[in-house]
């Protein structure tokens, strides 16, 4: 029991990639309770805001946004008083580039320091090359994320299949247009997890036990990871299925 408790606690981070309404939210709470790691969500935004001396506002108006650069600077335009509106230039304005660096910093400094479940900000493409880091994904089927946004936020149907789909639109997007990759692709994660069946406490258990797993292959060598540890070669020449001839 304590080689195991060892073995975890030389994990940096926990990465949740979520679909909104899957319970990923709640799961990485929970989760960062049970192992009593830090939980890094939206205060990463706030900390971003306070590294580039700009508003949480401003911020979060570049926070896993979609919206085109001229949409943004409309919005930043709104946390002025009408006389800076007329003379505010684009460059007076956060640059997306500028807190993508901001973001990406915080993100392996929070890894660095160890012991955090980092929710969203493409932390699983940012930390994707560290060995101590398990990345996990979140999802459940449309309907059954409905009940629940409906449920937690007290929306009716129709509000929460449209905040849904902003969401999830909005991530897809993000990951896609700064970092280049989908956020259904799998081989981004170590572990994918569909809540359509599961509580979520059972959920931070399967975590739970895969974060372990991870931990004790720290030990081991790349070459020494993967299926065919532990395999045997099939006993006669494998091969494929045949429907027989009628």
């Amino acid at each position: 029991m304590n080689e195991e408790i060892e073995a975890v606690n030389r994990m940096r981070a926990i990465t949740i990639s979520r679909e909104y309404g899957s319970g990923g939210g709640e799961i990485a709470s929970r989760l960062a309770t049970r192992l009593g790691w830090n939980l890094i969500d939206h205060a990463l935004v706030e900390r971003a805001a306070r590294e580039l001396g700009t508003s949480q506002q401003e911020a979060e108006a570049h926070d896993e946004y979609t919206q085109g650069r001229g949409s943004r600077i409309l919005n930043s335009l709104l946390y002025l008083s009408p006389a800076p509106m007329v003379t505010a230039s684009p460059e007076a304005f956060l640059s997306d580039e500028k807190y993508r660096e901001t973001v990406n910093k915080l993100v392996r400094a929070a890894a660095a320091q160890g012991h955090v479940v980092i929710v969203g900000r493409a932390s699983q493409v940012i930390l994707a090359g560290l060995r101590d880091v398990l990345h996990v994904r979140i999802l459940a089927p449309f309907d059954k994320r409905v009940a629940y946004v409906m449920q937690r936020e007290g929306l009716d149907q129709h509000a929460a299949e449209s905040r849904i789909q902003l969401k999830d639109q909005s991530r897809a997007r993000h990951l896609e247009m700064v970092y280049h990759q989908k956020s259904e692709d799998a081989h981004l994660y170590d572990l994918v997890l569909n809540t359509s069946l599961l509580d979520l406490e059972s959920a931070v258990e399967i975590i739970c036990f895969t974060l372990q797993q991870k931990a004790t292959g720290l030990a081991r060598t790349t070459g020494e990871l993967g299926p065919a540890r532990g395999g045997s070669p099939y006993p006669d020449h494998p091969e494929d299925f045949r429907f027989p001839a009628h």
